[in-house]
């Protein structure tokens, strides 16, 4: 790696730690103020999308967090909302502002799906992850090696370079376990996870050993689904959770699948994840029994 490239590396520059959120806060928070203001207006996204020249997608897609504001765009918006007062409307412009501020992680664009972006911010500032994991070690929790076999077997096609940037991201993306103030993850790992040797039974038992050290940070808490159970409540397989800090957003429901991602926005939704979510944790194991299960797994592995 050059030295100028090593000198915007996110890892090396410290702006991960200094800038947490990067614009996923002001992006949701603006574009749910957006949403209030044209549903009191009893405005249709259609109408609100001819009013700046876009479509009804595009309109949900910035109500919903997922889309990048233009200033003029929230300037008509305002207008065409009836929003004449100066101090909300420099208030709403500087959060647009704060919105389309790039974030750290988008030093990685090359990697980073497009439709994986809004997780990916919302992660860097959550106050709470809750997830669901069937084949996979959460990337969160995982070792370099590890991750780099999980990478490899998504990215068959991938040279070296890229690998290593993949891993990086990863990697880094670990660091809001241990800023200050910390992101709690709450993770259920379904025993098929643990018995699946990604990348080798050396590659296995190192991440093995890595969870069963995790699970002291307090701010960690691991349980497992064991076979023994039987059906469980996300038989449809894994779900992530991410709660924002300040209690003023909705949460997100994150599902990744092999070449997209869906987040379901609507309240009964995503109370409905949280049911499971909540069903889950009942299911499993207790996390006090967590590192004996992982000791008895790493004998046998």
């Amino acid at each position: 790696m050059g030295t100028t490239e090593a000198a915007r590396t996110p890892s090396d520059s410290g702006v991960l730690d200094g800038q947490p959120a990067g614009p996923m806060v002001p992006r949701l928070a603006l574009g749910a103020r957006l949403r209030g203001l044209r549903e009191e207006q009893d405005i249709s996204r259609e109408a609100a999308g001819q009013a700046i020249r876009a479509s009804r997608s595009k309109i949900s897609r910035m109500e919903g967090g997922r889309h990048g504001f233009k200033l003029r765009d929230v300037a008509d918006l305002l207008t065409l909302y009836g929003v004449t007062d100066a101090a909300e409307r420099a208030t709403l412009l500087t959060l647009a502002e704060q919105a389309n501020t790039p974030a750290w992680w988008q030093y990685y664009n090359d990697v980073v799906p497009a439709w994986m972006q809004t997780y990916l911010g919302a992660e860097q500032a959550a106050s709470l992850i809750r997830c669901f994991e069937v084949q996979r070690i959460p990337g969160l929790l995982q070792t370099p090696d590890y991750a780099r076999a999980s990478i490899r077997l998504a990215h068959p096609g991938a040279c070296r370079e890229e690998i290593d940037r993949r891993v990086t991201l990863r990697m880094t993306r670990q660091r809001i376990l241990h800023r200050q103030p910390t992101t709690q993850l709450w993770t259920v790992i379904d025993e098929a996870a643990l018995r699946r040797p990604v990348g080798g039974l050396g590659t296995m038992r190192a991440q093995l050993k890595q969870l069963i050290e995790i699970c002291r940070l307090p701010q960690v808490t691991v349980q497992i689904m064991p076979f023994l159970v039987g059906g469980h409540a996300a038989e449809a397989g894994p779900v992530t959770i991410v709660r924002l800090p300040g209690g003023q957003l909705p949460d997100m429901v994150y599902i990744e699948q092999l070449a997209t991602a869906l987040y379901p926005d609507k309240p009964n939704e995503i109370e409905c994840y949280w049911d499971v979510m909540n069903r889950l944790v009942v299911e499993a194991e207790s996390p006090d029994e967590t590192p004996t299960i992982l000791h008895r797994i790493l004998q046998e592995t």
